[in-house]
């Protein structure tokens, strides 16, 4: 149960996301619940996921994306208790991630009191400012964990493995190497872009 997936239809009026607390192991379709872009549910017997609030907050700012997941998975959610980015170091990073893991600024109390899900969507937004959210497809949120999200849930996914392979990575070179080098501008941009963008070529066509 540490986590959540979510996704939204395909007129962006409605998410389906997991119902909260319930086992990954005996989830079943039954057990989705169906909420509008205000959090309302819809559809479902259940309550969803608290974390509902954050994701109705990245899908109304975010409008590339169609699928969200939360996890707590070990060592990308070390690098957010840290409250350390997560650097790209070699061409595993460059290809799923344009550029070093963002981490946000932690919530003050009364952002924690007032709203905390909400607020926790709100500084994830905050941090993107200046990031495009299909470049990077992730952020650690600090003190708690990462959230990844992707075209479809099932990409946001694939991102939420990928992060934690490049964070188990970074933390086990930054153990050989104190301040290792980072990766070479010119190699990330031709592992993202031969994998990303209208560019792209890796994989095969239709």
């Amino acid at each position: 149960t540490w986590g959540n997936v979510s996704g939204i239809s395909d007129d962006r009026k409605h998410l389906v996301i997991k119902a909260s607390g319930v086992s990954y192991t005996h989830m079943q379709a039954r057990h989705m619940v169906v909420v509008d872009l205000d959090g309302t549910v819809v559809e479902g017997d259940l309550r969803p996921s608290v974390d509902t609030p954050t994701h109705v907050l990245l899908y109304r700012h975010f409008e590339g994306i169609g699928g969200i997941t939360h996890t707590h998975s070990r060592h990308a959610t070390m690098f957010a208790q840290a409250r350390l980015e997560i650097p790209c170091l070699g061409t595993t990073h460059a290809d799923h991630f344009y550029g070093p893991v963002p981490v946000t600024r932690p919530l003050n109390e009364q952002e924690v009191a007032e709203a905390y899900e909400a607020n926790t969507g709100k500084v994830i937004v905050e941090r993107f400012v200046q990031l495009d959210p299909v470049a990077m497809p992730a952020v650690l949120v600090a003190g708690h964990a990462p959230f990844a999200w992707g075209p479809p849930a099932a990409k946001s996914v694939e991102n939420a493995v990928a992060l934690e392979a490049v964070a188990e990575m970074a933390l086990g070179t930054k153990q050989l190497v104190a301040d290792p080098p980072l990766l070479d501008s010119y190699v990330l941009e031709r592992h993202f872009f031969r994998k990303h963008g209208p560019t792209a070529f890796y994989g095969q066509r239709g």
